[in-house]
């Protein structure tokens, strides 16, 4: 772990400086994910080594609304070398008839993988595998009593593929890979983003995930999104998120009964995720947020704000 006080500046100097140092001329493959940490480890590698750099762009289908093309065009502004690959069917198979939270996420997990290998197979001469792993995930993932918590970034690929690992941010925690982001000129989109779960919707979307479900889900977060932008409170919220809860209610659209879902919506601040506080919102502003969703999105007839925090509620619902 680095010590004393971290100055992003230097960190990013003496990472491009070693990372070009070490991987010379060499092929590395790197799985982006949209969010910070991945990002980050793209520029200073990009920096590096150029084209040399091969991203692969997963999308399983349960990333937000329009996501997918947006960070595609925020990569390639940076010039990035990055490969898009729509796989949203292939989870939508693999999740089907599966209602259990730790199944759903394996069988999302196990998914990704496949697809990830398929593509990174055809990468010829690649001799090294990238990854965003920063410090947390290390110290959870081996901690001196075991196991506490698996994670998508400790790892790789298939031994046989024989690749080495390259994990410039191993030894930074989550504050320093943002400030070493902004150092190398990632704008807000990506700085200011709330966590965002590997199996993204996945595990917002309770029962078993079809494409109609994510859908309203992806519609409905997008009003959720936008409006804590629109009102200045995004910022002020550590993750935001909207859940798709497969229980129909009652309610009257147009003098008509509907017979539809309920969306919860949740708003929580922590430092480190192990604890998290509900955020009190304006009851004006949730009124809006509800009035929005429901008039909006079809399929949905009820909107519930969690004020659960955590313990014992966890930050997810599955």
């Amino acid at each position: 772990m680095h010590n004393g006080t971290f100055i992003a500046e230097e960190f990013v100097a003496s990472s491009i400086k070693e990372l070009k140092e070490s991987l010379g001329n060499d092929i590395v493959i790197l799985g982006l994910s949209g969010g910070v940490d991945s990002s980050v480890v793209a520029l200073l590698l990009h920096k590096a080594i150029g084209t040399n750099l091969q991203c692969i762009f997963v999308d399983h289908g349960l990333l937000r609304k329009n996501e997918f093309e947006d960070v595609m065009e925020s990569y390639k502004k940076f010039g990035l070398n990055v490969k898009g690959v729509r796989a949203a069917d292939r989870f939508f198979e693999a999740c089907k008839g599966i209602t259990d939270p730790e199944l759903k996420r394996k069988a999302i997990g196990k998914t990704f993988i496949d697809v990830f290998n398929e593509e990174a197979r055809k990468v010829e001469n690649a001799k090294w595998l990238a990854q965003g792993t920063i410090w947390p995930d290390i110290a959870e993932s081996h901690s001196d009593k075991g196991t506490i918590k698996s994670h998508h970034n400790v790892g790789g690929l298939p031994e046989e593929m024989h690749l080495g690992l390259v994990e410039p941010l191993k030894y930074l925690y989550k504050f320093e890979v943002r400030e070493a982001g902004k150092v190398l000129g990632l704008d807000d989109y990506f700085l200011g983003r709330h966590p965002f779960p590997g199996p993204g919707l996945g595990v917002r979307c309770l029962g078993e995930i079809t494409p109609e479900k994510i859908a309203i889900l992806q519609e409905a977060d997008k009003i959720w999104t936008d409006n804590l932008r629109e009102a200045g409170l995004y910022e002020k919220i550590w993750q935001a998120a909207a859940i798709f809860v497969p229980v129909k209610t009652t309610g009257v659209t147009d003098g008509c009964r509907t017979y539809d879902n309920v969306i919860a919506l949740r708003a929580v601040n922590s430092k480190d995720a192990v604890t998290a506080q509900v955020v009190p919102l304006p009851w004006e502003f949730l009124d809006k947020v509800q009035n929005d969703i429901i008039t909006n999105v079809k399929g949905v007839n009820r909107v519930v704000f969690d004020i659960s925090s955590k313990p014992q509620a966890t930050i997810e619902w599955e």
